[in-house]
């Protein structure tokens, strides 16, 4: 690379308009090019310039594509790139605990340059023993998610029956690994036999199934679980969450991390049976990655061991380029990622 001072195209992922109705499609965005300097201007104090290496995909994207009031999290800015967790190499810093060719995964956008001036949420990379995606991963934000929803809500023990769905997912496929690690009886559902077949043979799941093949979701959660469900993870919502509750056990435990199946505001579905939560005196608690950073060290104390001792496995799906982002996003709403969904920007 030349001077830092040289300008370069940067390649970008830009939001056209907001979502108004449906599920978000890959004509929301555009790709288009603009010009940056490969230095941070100097009256920005505290902020970094990096190069984008990869991205990661995940489903609550699509909410920030809305302009929905009382959410979470703040839709993004039409005619401006879309923005996401992902690993990126600095090029430029102007802040105290980020140096030149540091290794960071956080927040950045989706182009190839980023600007970023709100550093909070960018972490260092230390451990560069595992492959840099893992940072979009088991290693990032989804993985904190599961460490945190597991471990902090659902307070398991071994021994307990638990079942997680959207088991195949960044967040599913680390929840059934840490619960067997534990000595639970887990059971997860996906959306096709490859995904089931990979909760089986691959995560260690002792039992899977293909939701889109039942008919009846209550009867098939009382196959696997005859005597209930100590522990839910929640990623689906509707129809699967009303089952779920009919067959949680007394003090049973639901962590609601997320609702894919609810991501399309004019198709939500009411909940039939919250009536359990009172007569099987079950606690179900939502929560967010970013009420739990602070347990970072410690999750990467616990995990980062496990993984190198092939404990616990990573399934990625991987994508090359930024121009095959979009399709990437989109496909998750209709399950066509087997495994966390990455997107490749750059290899160095």
């Amino acid at each position: 690379m030349g001077s830092s001072d040289e300008e370069v195209n940067n390649l970008q992922v830009i939001l056209k308009q907001y979502v108004t109705s449906g599920s978000p499609k890959e004509s929301d965005m555009q790709m288009q090019s603009s010009r940056i300097r490969l230095k941070v201007p100097d009256e920005l104090n505290g902020a970094v310039l990096v190069k984008n290496m990869y991205l990661s995909c995940d489903p609550y994207m699509g909410h920030r594509m809305r302009n929905l009031e009382d959410h979470y999290i703040h839709g993004f800015t039409p005619a401006s790139p879309i923005e996401g967790f992902g690993v990126a190499k600095v090029l430029d810093s102007t802040h105290p605990n980020f140096n030149k060719d540091d290794l960071v995964w956080g927040v950045t956008g989706w182009e190839e340059y980023s600007l970023i001036s709100d550093t909070a949420t960018l972490f260092k990379i230390q451990d560069t023993d595992v492959p840099l995606s893992y940072y979009t991963g088991i290693l990032g934000m989804p993985g904190m998610t599961a460490f945190a929803g597991f471990y902090e809500i659902c307070s398991p023990k071994k021994g307990d029956h638990v079942y997680v769905s959207a088991a195949s997912g960044a967040v599913g496929q680390a929840v059934g690994q840490f619960a067997k690690l534990l000595g639970c009886y887990v059971v997860g559902s996906a959306g096709s036999k490859t995904k089931v077949d990979l909760l089986k043979n691959t995560f260690g799941f002792d039992e899977a199934f293909n939701y889109k093949e039942e008919n009846d979701l209550v009867g098939a959660l009382k196959r696997f679980f005859p005597n209930g469900i100590d522990i839910y993870f929640e990623n689906v919502g509707g129809k699967m969450l009303d089952a779920v509750l009919l067959n949680m056990r007394q003090h049973g435990r639901i962590a609601v991390c997320g609702m894919i199946s609810q991501h399309n505001p004019e198709q939500r579905d009411g909940i039939q049976n919250l009536l359990c939560l009172i007569k099987k005196c079950i606690r179900m608690e939502g929560f967010l990655f970013s009420n739990y950073v602070h347990l970072y060290p410690k999750f990467m104390e616990t995990v980062l061991p496990l993984i190198k001792e092939g404990q616990i496995v990573c399934v990625e799906d991987v994508v090359e380029g930024l121009e095959h982002a979009p399709g990437a996003l989109i496909g998750l709403y209709s399950g066509q990622n087997v495994g966390k969904q990455v997107v490749v920007v750059s290899h160095e």
